[in-house]
């Protein structure tokens, strides 16, 4: 194979999404979750990884942390990965998304929250019973198992949509 037929091999194949964030808490387990403005439900801090600039997951998290909630703090250890299927009919492309720890906030820092308007409308403190009722998709169950491993300190949960493989 030559090096044009390899990038053109490379250039065909299918394309996927990676966007990685972190998962705050309060002191009362409940966990910090943001509204956007371009969709319906609430997600977590993050958003896209900007691997064409060199960009980890982890780095990415902070990044996206830092500009949608003002706060840009360290972050634990990576809970979750969930490979979400693109489904027919949908625009998106697969989906790998990353969770990480970004432990539990002070009334301070809780305080210094600042949201990017251009992206976001609201943030609240959701229970954990909550979570499923706000965020869409695969997201809740991801959110969930997230803090499964956390309690658990099993290491990061690998998930297909959401859910445990079987």
């Amino acid at each position: 194979m030559t090096q044009t037929d390899y990038a053109t091999y490379i250039a065909s194949l299918p394309k996927v999404l990676a966007g990685a964030a972190a998962l705050f808490r309060d002191e009362q387990g409940r966990v910090l979750i943001v509204e956007p403005n371009y969709r319906e439900g609430w997600t977590l801090p993050g958003g896209t990884i900007e691997s064409d600039q060199g960009e980890t997951p982890r780095q990415a998290a902070r990044r996206e942390t830092a500009e949608e909630i003002g706060l840009d703090l360290a972050l634990g250890p990576l809970l979750a990965v969930d490979w979400v299927h693109s489904t027919p009919g949908r625009v998106r492309p697969p989906l790998v998304a990353y969770v990480y720890d970004g432990g539990v906030l002070t009334q301070e820092q809780l305080a210094s929250i600042r949201l990017q308007e251009e992206e976001l409308l609201s943030w609240k403190l959701a229970a954990h019973d909550e979570l499923l009722a706000h965020l869409p998709h695969a997201l809740g169950p991801r959110v969930l198992a997230a803090l499964d491993a956390l309690a658990a300190g099993t290491g990061p949960a690998e998930l297909e949509n959401g859910h445990r493989p079987n």
